[in-house]
């Protein structure tokens, strides 16, 4: 019976075109047509029609033709995306959702299996400050695993290490920003306790926090695609670095309130670690132009330090931050002060940072050593010139420039506005 429907379904054509046939004729015997007169009306109607033959049959076969060019042209486009006969496919897409965003969504998804590599170092180039290798290096790593269709493990895990201040976290940021990926990021000192590893990963059935996911495993159930910092790795206590050891090794992560499995396949991992700064740096410099060798006594270095060998064995790439030094300390301190000042809700005019003040960093950033922090240093900065700013705020001012006193002194100033120089002129 099952074999007998589709038989009957492409035979539906034939069978109306019987039923028309036998109406018409059961018509004519109705108004007592002869068969001979209905013959004779035909071969009247036939010829009456025949000057119209030829331009009958050009059209049909200029449908025809189209009809295969479009039916040609329909499977090249289904072979390159997901074109194929999209004005007959989507259409109910654009009544019940927003068809465009959708479309931007799944060219986005392809997109990231052919990253522009260039383009995505050059971006992070120019905005983490004094370390070119580490963005090429890390845009070319994130080309490759992109390209790649069938993965169990991370796109990327990558081990950032480094001097505190150099960039490690802001990098992992800007891939995310540049990658146009969600963010996750934990703070690994909250994670020092062997309870900490609930927060991640969810409490068990019974426990208080049982009926909500981890933050980790929420997070990718929801957004798979992110990138998961996972800040000052080597400060987590060794259980959270068990769990870890699933998600990089396996592909997937436990959700410990239902133990449902959630696919980590499509996240990329950056650690970041200030372990074994001092002999970190002496390597950077010593290989600077031998990226593989670097890698290698990094590893080991890392290792004499107490990192977790088993982490380590699951890491895809270590990047090796250098200390910023001269002018790249100078373009990274200018930056912080910018955007401080741009938290009080003002901007820095051209030529607003005293360029003493920046010497003034630079003197004491190479007195305090290699683990002094810029961003230690800009804090006193802005206890200095907090008050000024604000005062400056209160005065409806949306530039200030700042002025270092030969004491040592830090205020901040402002100028006239720009408006407020028009209407003095107009006067």
């Amino acid at each position: 019976m099952k074999s007998l429907i589709p038989w009957l379904s492409r035979m539906m054509p034939l069978m109306m075109a019987a039923f028309l046939i036998l109406a018409a004729v059961q018509l004519a015997l109705m108004v007592h047509i002869s068969p001979s007169a209905l013959l004779h009306g035909f071969l009247v109607a036939v010829n009456w029609a025949r000057p119209g033959y030829l331009p009958v049959g050009i059209v049909g076969l200029a449908l025809s033709l189209a009809g295969m060019l479009y039916y040609l042209s329909s499977e090249r486009l289904a072979r390159h995306g997901l074109r194929h006969r999209k004005s007959l496919l989507m259409d109910v897409l654009s009544r019940l959702t927003n068809r465009t965003a959708l479309e931007e969504m799944l060219a986005r998804q392809q997109r990231e299996s052919t990253i522009n590599a260039e383009e995505l170092a050059a971006a992070l180039r120019a905005r983490v400050i004094g370390q070119d290798q580490v963005c090429e290096d890390i845009a070319q790593q994130l080309r490759r695993r992109l390209a790649l269709q069938n993965r169990n493990r991370p796109v990327g895990v990558f081990l950032l290490a480094g001097p505190p201040g150099t960039g490690k976290t802001y990098l992992a940021k800007q891939i995310s920003t540049q990658t146009e990926r969600p963010l996750l990021h934990f703070d690994m000192t909250q994670m020092s306790s062997p309870h900490a590893a609930t927060q991640l990963f969810g409490s068990p059935k019974g426990y208080v926090g049982s009926d909500t996911f981890g933050r980790l495993t929420g997070g990718l159930k929801e957004r798979p695609d992110a990138v998961v910092l996972l800040d000052e790795i080597e400060k987590a206590h060794p259980d959270v670095f068990k769990k870890f050891l699933t998600a990089w090794n396996d592909g997937h992560v436990t959700e410990a309130s239902t133990n449902e499995l959630v696919p980590t396949t499509r996240a990329i991992f950056v650690l970041t670690s200030n372990i074994a700064t001092d002999e970190l740096n002496a390597i950077a410099e010593r290989l600077a132009d031998e990226p593989e060798k670097m890698r290698a006594e990094s590893t080991e270095a890392l290792r004499r330090a107490g990192f977790a060998p088993e982490v380590l064995n699951r890491l895809d790439r270590i990047f090796v931050f250098r200390a910023l030094r001269g002018l790249d300390l100078a373009r990274v301190a200018a930056l912080e002060i910018e955007h401080m000042i741009r938290g009080y809700g003002l901007n820095v005019e051209a030529g607003g940072i005293d360029p003493a003040l920046l010497f003034e960093i630079l003197q004491r950033q190479q007195k305090l050593g290699s683990m002094a922090s810029a961003r230690d240093i800009l804090r006193s900065i802005e206890d200095m010139i907090s008050d000024s700013l604000i005062t400056a705020r209160q005065q409806g001012r949306t530039h200030v420039h700042l002025i270092m006193s030969d004491e040592g002194h830090i205020r901040a100033e402002t100028s006239e506005e720009p408006q407020e120089k028009m209407n003095k002129a107009s006067l």
